[in-house]
């Protein structure tokens, strides 16, 4: 791994791969440090512009991504650039979306679907993945 994030700051996880992964919430303050080579903004609206590459995946607050084939490509490029870059994945809040999102990341990264919300949880936020339709996409999210 060449460029990633230091698993002491804020939001960030490490995968079972040792791929790190920020997530965040974009009503906060960007945090201190290095910024990210590429994010992934889970919105229902245009999100910010940011002097680094980045994607949006339509994703209204509480609800799941209006495209599945969408999310499966964006977060399969996030885990896949992981390796070698900053990435982080954002919402408003930094709960549950990013949580259903980083739970996603670790689903393809192996943890079993079963298992992934507990991994984000214990990991990142304890009230990560916010509503059980959240918690049901994670199950079915490689399908």
């Amino acid at each position: 791994m060449t460029d990633t994030w230091d698993l002491s700051a804020e939001g960030v996880v490490r995968l079972p791969s040792g791929r790190l992964v920020r997530g965040r919430g974009l009503r906060s303050p960007l945090p201190p440090g290095p910024q990210p080579g590429f994010s992934v903004f889970l919105l229902g609206k245009q999100p910010p512009e940011v002097p680094w590459d980045s994607r949006w995946l339509r994703w209204p607050d509480f609800r799941l991504p209006t495209s599945r084939t969408q999310a499966l490509a964006l977060l399969s490029e996030a885990w896949s650039r992981a390796e070698s870059e900053r990435v982080e994945v954002a919402c408003g809040g930094g709960r549950g979306r990013t949580g259903t999102a980083l739970a996603c990341l670790a689903v393809l990264d192996g943890v079993p679907a079963g298992e992934a919300v507990a991994f984000v949880r214990e990991k990142y936020d304890p009230r990560a993945v916010e509503t059980p339709w959240q918690r049901r996409y994670v199950l079915r999210f490689t399908r």
